[in-house]
């Protein structure tokens, strides 16, 4: 029996908390993958799985089990590339990502050849969505998340912060004039952000010198998606709240309102399984990221 193999396809069957799953992101018969687990437990004499036809876990066996292998993959991992090559150009193997609609299309996706030059040998499998996915169910190594976190057994690395403005079309501010404070936004069409998991409307939040001020934004139009927010803005039905990279893209149709006024920030981060950050892989994945946002002055974690 390949012990490492063996390690390997354990680790994958846990984090994928599947087998089906982990046969498929291994590119593997299933029957394969448990005939591994089997021979593996005969091997050590010890149970590390309960299996039921709807989930699997660890034995306590297997808990300690789980950690030492991730642990021993991480080592080889890390002694391989220090040998490997420093541009990690020999860097070999698949890593499954998932990234926000707007932020993922308009910000990750158009650099995403540059990451191919420098690690040729990384192949990536893209998830481009809102969804909420489960990393360790689905066997997915990373995820970009805009917004605060909620507790989570999941390592996050804050990478950049979205800022963003107000903002209108030239013919709809000659209609509806321009509000000069923030008093003044409840006299105008808003273009309203609503949530699509609780369907509850975000509220606009400024940052003021006495604190945070929130301004509950109506009008005739709601939707649930950064592109389409700004297909609709595009369109002259009213004021909105956008993503300053969104806002430079389209400077030659939208005119930025109460510009001394700041909307609140909110943070980007990378998230990932517990140990996985050992990987050389996704190490690289994650510095490239981190340079990408560092890079844009309407992304980056501080201004200059």
């Amino acid at each position: 029996m390949d012990k490492v193999k063996a390690m390997q396809t354990f680790v994958r069957i846990v984090e994928a908390n599947s087998f089906t799953r982990a046969a498929e992101s291994l590119n593997l018969p299933r029957a394969s993958l448990t005939a591994t687990l089997q021979n593996l437990e005969r091997h050590l004499g010890a149970q590390l799985l309960q299996r039921t036809t709807r989930r699997l876990s660890l034995t306590q066996d297997g808990e300690r089990y789980y950690e030492q292998c991730a642990a021993i993959l991480a080592a080889i991992e890390t002694a391989e590339a220090d040998f490997l090559g420093a541009d990690g150009r020999r860097m070999r193997g698949r890593l499954r990502i998932d990234l926000p609609g707007a932020l993922g299309r308009a910000i990750v996706l158009p650099r995403i050849a540059e990451f191919r030059r420098t690690w040729p040998g990384i192949d990536l499998s893209i998830g481009i969505g809102d969804r909420l996915v489960d990393l360790t169910g689905e066997g997915i190594d990373c995820a970009l998340r805009v917004g605060e976190l909620q507790d989570s057994s999941l390592v996050a690395r804050r990478i950049g912060l979205v800022r963003f403005a107000v903002a209108a079309t030239p013919d709809y501010l000659a209609r509806r004039g321009t509000p000069a404070s923030l008093d003044e936004l409840a006299g105008h069409d808003g273009i309203v952000h609503f949530s699509g998991r609780t369907g509850r409307a975000f509220e606009w939040e400024f940052q003021e010198a006495d604190g945070l001020r929130k301004v509950s934004v109506k009008g005739g139009i709601a939707i649930n998606d950064a592109d389409a927010n700004l297909i609709l803005a595009l369109q002259g039905l009213g004021l909105t709240q956008l993503a300053r990279y969104q806002l430079r893209a389209h400077a030659d149709r939208l005119v930025e309102v109460l510009p001394g006024v700041h909307p609140t920030p909110m943070p980007v981060s990378l998230l990932h399984p517990q140990g996985r950050i050992a990987d050389p892989r996704l190490r690289a994945f994650a510095d490239w990221l981190a340079g990408v946002f560092e890079a844009d002055p309407d992304l980056r974690l501080a201004h200059d």
